[in-house]
């Protein structure tokens, strides 16, 4: 009988680690999949499944595969908590990617701190996010202060003398309208006024007639897709002159011209990928792909300027995992740092923003702007 016992310990031993070796390693996402930034958060957790699929055909990583644990925060900040946390204590991951907006963002922060799990932030914007002491942040995205920087050489080009603003009111909108007038202002354009909205809001009629009244020439408006669809047609409808820009690299022009229609000719978007010209970016082979890719998947083609967060992150989050040699959150936090991707908006790296020993990370992207002309997306 002792043998037999032997044997069966030996045996299970033998023939368990075949499977052990193949459990995948989880990757937690959070992103809204429901209300007011539902199409934003499809999109980005659609580009993920489009990197995990490639990284797991391509053989993984440390000879596993990938698998991402996608979580719905329903836009809302104390769902995003409590996704973290089921992620986190739950689910075992020892990495995030989320959490679209920067209010979303800026509410699982503290889980982070707490549980010592760094998170790829995909798409959030606040200046707040790498300042406010978060060692475990490491954010992919422009800063509103970086997109401001970078259209401030086009301020000339455009001939702009007065600006107003119209804007989401959290973090994501409020800090967009403060980096432009900012930079604005420093370039000798007056600002008018500074309007927000609810971010489920479709009524924008008194903000735009006070924006009208205010007789600027250029209308900055940030806020998700969805409202910005309605502020083009409502725009028309009260025949606003001023030209009308979009920031933070969350508005699909695609979309725009599907659902807005002749309301979106002549608009201005910031973007961080152009998948209308692949040829423009730094990293034109990649973008191809990711494409080619989204294309064949029949996914809306208007989401290609937000699904490619998705896509840059996971293979960030995989190189840092290969960096580290294991699947464990202290040493893929160190391991972020040292990473060098290429990505669909450019080379991924990370310089530090933030207090003295608790710095964040942030990457420094590309930012494109697009006009609407006719129907078509163009360049500018």
């Amino acid at each position: 009988m002792k043998f037999h016992a032997l044997w069966s310990i030996v045996a299970a031993t033998f023939f368990a680690a075949p499977a052990m070796a193949q459990d995948t390693i989880k990757i937690g996402v959070t992103q809204p999949l429901t209300g007011a930034f539902a199409a934003s958060g499809n999109y980005v957790a659609q580009g993920a499944k489009i990197a995990e699929e490639a990284v797991n055909a391509a053989g993984g990583v440390l000879g596993r595969k990938i698998q991402l644990v996608i979580e719905d925060n329903k836009s809302n900040p104390t769902e995003t908590v409590a996704t973290a946390e089921k992620l986190i204590a739950k689910d075992k991951v020892p990495v995030l990617i989320g959490a679209w907006s920067s209010t979303l963002t800026l509410a699982v922060m503290p889980k982070l701190m707490e549980y010592e799990v760094p998170m790829v932030v995909e798409t959030s914007s606040s200046g707040k996010i790498t300042t406010s002491g978060n060692p475990y942040i490491f954010r992919i995205s422009p800063t509103s202060e970086m997109e401001a920087k970078a259209f401030a050489g086009m301020v000339g080009k455009f001939g702009i003398k007065k600006a107003d603003f119209l804007a989401t009111n959290n973090d994501f909108g409020l800090g967009a309208s403060q980096e432009f007038s900012q930079m604005l202002k420093g370039q000798g354009v007056q600002i008018g006024t500074i309007e927000t909205m609810d971010p489920k809001a479709t009524d924008f009629s008194a903000q735009l007639a006070k924006i009208k009244a205010s007789g600027g020439d250029t209308l900055f408006v940030t806020t998700a897709v969805e409202q910005a669809t309605l502020i083009l047609r409502q725009a028309k409808e009260q025949q606003v002159k001023a030209r009308i820009i979009t920031t933070g690299g969350s508005v699909s022009p695609d979309q725009l011209i599907a659902q807005a229609g002749e309301a979106a000719n002549g608009s201005y978007h910031l973007v961080f990928f152009t998948p209308w010209f692949p040829d423009a970016v730094k990293n034109a082979d990649i973008a191809k792909k990711f494409v080619g890719e989204w294309n064949a998947r029949k996914y809306n083609v208007g989401g290609l300027t937000e699904g490619f967060r998705g896509w840059d992150a996971v293979y960030t989050v995989v190189e840092a995992i290969k960096i580290a040699g294991k699947a464990e959150p202290k040493a893929i936090t160190e391991a972020l740092w040292k990473v060098k991707v290429k990505g669909i908006n450019g080379d991924i790296g990370f310089i530090k923003q933030g207090p003295a020993g608790k710095e964040s990370a942030q990457n420094v992207p590309s930012v494109y702007v697009v006009r609407i002309d006719n129907g078509k997306v163009v360049k500018n």
